[in-house]
């Protein structure tokens, strides 16, 4: 049975796509992915990605990389649950979070541990919530 699993944010993604400091980490949950450990991202989370290349990279780019994730060992979350839901109503109500955020944290918050790289944002949110964090750098 699977033991582990990890909530990805766009940013943990992005790190490993672009080879930013914090890819290692990233890489090494891959290698350990369906081994020891589920890897999941929510589908609001991934439109950040895709978002990001599209911006930066262009169409081609953004749907290569898109169909590259699609085929890794990242589960895509399509539907929030009901506890998804109401976490993450709170979550972003208490914090004043991106709603991309608040669904991936409370995603983390039901399954294991929230992977990032982003203090700016979470660190005042590790210190009061119940939510394991990995942070990649």
């Amino acid at each position: 049975m699977m033991g582990r699993v990890y909530v990805l944010d766009a940013c943990a993604l992005i790190a490993s796509l672009a080879d930013e400091p914090g890819a290692e980490t990233v890489e090494a949950l891959f290698d350990d992915a369906d081994d020891d450990a589920m890897l999941v991202m929510s589908k609001l989370n991934l439109l950040e990605v895709y978002y990001d290349l599209l911006r930066r990279k262009g169409k081609e780019i953004a749907d290569d990389v898109l169909a590259e994730v699609r085929q890794s060992p990242v589960h895509v979350i399509h539907e929030i649950s009901d506890a998804a839901f109401f976490e993450a109503g709170r979550l972003k109500a208490a914090y004043k979070i991106s709603l991309a955020d608040a669904v991936a944290l409370a995603e983390a918050s039901i399954r294991h541990a929230f992977v990032t790289s982003d203090h700016h944002e979470f660190d005042r949110i590790e210190v009061s919530e119940n939510i394991r964090f990995l942070w990649i750098r």
